[in-house]
């Protein structure tokens, strides 16, 4: 007897619509006998506790949500701690819209079901996220263009697909104490972002001082074209980056120009850097 089988793929869904979420189950007991669904929830504030509190594998999650809409739950999902040996789960959004919003997962950082879910294309979105699952831990492994781009960066341009009216505003400027004296820092200068519990540090070329916002609240705020998410707590910038090296356990590195400081990368964000 076979006793060293693998554990069971978990998954929480969230939609405010009882029988899409419904449906949603039906057709995933089709597509995916062995996905176990952990939790349902009703709203966006509702899947992202469930999240915290289950550790799904994977989160379907409707885009829009009364209260929290998909993709800002997708955003605190996305800033829950971790363990060492733990990744967060992989994304897929539901979405009744097609076009406008379908292109934006084109490149696989998340993945998407249209309502109401069609067996075909569910079956696609189910095979892709078991070769993500299957292939975590191995970044190595991934063909060029399975590579996904920053989770973040996903999010920014569906928040900007979702509402085109609002014209994105980033950071330009931060307010930081250096010493005792208050210093305006301009945001291109800064090298890297790195947050503890109460402060998190800004750090130039010539300068390092605190500032009291966590990395979760200036991911939203800084360009996520030039700040890459490399670890919960640090932010850095990608034109800062000389290079990525491993240490003696495998970790992924960030040595960054100018500055003697080593920036580890967390298992959730490995696949920024491929090759490597």
């Amino acid at each position: 007897m076979n006793t060293s089988a693998s554990p069971a793929v978990r998954a929480v869904i969230a939609d405010d619509e009882r029988l899409m979420r419904d449906q949603l189950s039906a057709r995933l007991a089709e597509a995916w006998p062995e996905l176990q669904i952990v939790a349902e929830a009703k709203n966006g504030l509702e899947a992202v506790a469930l999240v915290d509190q289950h550790r799904p594998d994977v989160v379907f999650l409707d885009i829009r949500m009364p209260g929290l809409t998909g993709v800002d739950a997708a955003r605190q999902i996305a800033q829950m701690d971790v363990a060492d040996d733990e990744s967060l789960p992989e994304i897929v959004f539901i979405t009744a819209y097609d076009q406008y919003a379908v292109e934006a997962f084109e490149q696989g950082v998340a993945d998407y079901v249209l309502k109401p879910a069609e067996r075909d294309r569910l079956q696609v979105t189910v095979a892709r996220i078991q070769r993500r699952l299957a292939m975590r831990g191995n970044a190595d492994g991934l063909a060029d263009d399975d590579r996904a781009p920053p989770m973040q960066q996903l999010l920014h341009k569906l928040a900007a697909q979702l509402n085109p009216n609002a014209k994105p505003h980033y950071l330009e400027w931060i307010q930081a104490t250096v010493g005792q004296a208050i210093q305006m820092i301009p945001v291109a200068e800064v090298l890297f972002f790195i947050s503890d519990e109460k402060y998190t540090r800004v750090q130039t070329p010539q300068v390092e001082a605190l500032i009291r916002k966590p990395i979760k609240e200036l991911i939203d705020e800084l360009d996520p074209q030039l700040f890459w998410q490399i670890h919960r707590s640090t932010l850095v910038n990608v034109k800062a980056i000389a290079g990525i090296t491993r240490d003696f356990r495998g970790r992924q590195i960030v040595g960054v120009k100018g500055h003697g400081e080593k920036l580890e990368v967390s298992r959730s964000y490995t696949h920024l850097f491929k090759g490597m």
